[in-house]
């Protein structure tokens, strides 16, 4: 479920990477409430059909999609091969980002809070 795996990733994050969650309007943030009495962190949500607000999240549903086709079962996937899409696409660069990669600035964040 969206909700547990949320609720492991984010509690081995730093504090400073944790005081929000913006999700948008799909069946898998219908249990937003109880990720957030899990965790602390409150929970926002886009404007229905305004993508613009998310366009980093938009962009990456883009990459995404050229490896899980847009209504992909995921449970069919095993974690290896789930984690090694995540890799690769945190492994791309950004404009957004300087063209460092999100795998580079996480790293530079999760470093700078130590």
């Amino acid at each position: 479920m969206v909700r547990d795996t949320l609720i492991d990733t984010m509690s081995h994050l730093p504090t400073h990477l944790r005081r929000s969650l913006t999700w948008d309007h799909g069946a898998e943030t219908a249990s937003h409430a109880a990720f957030t009495i899990a965790t602390d962190i409150p929970a926002y949500f886009c404007d229905p059909h305004s993508p613009r607000q998310r366009g980093s999240n938009e962009n990456t549903n883009g990459l995404l999609r050229q490896y899980f086709p847009n209504g992909t079962d995921l449970t069919v996937h095993n974690r290896e091969h789930l984690d090694a899409v995540a890799v690769h696409v945190n492994g791309r660069p950004r404009t957004t980002l300087g063209w460092d990669t999100p795998a580079e600035r996480l790293a530079k964040l999760l470093t700078d809070a130590g």
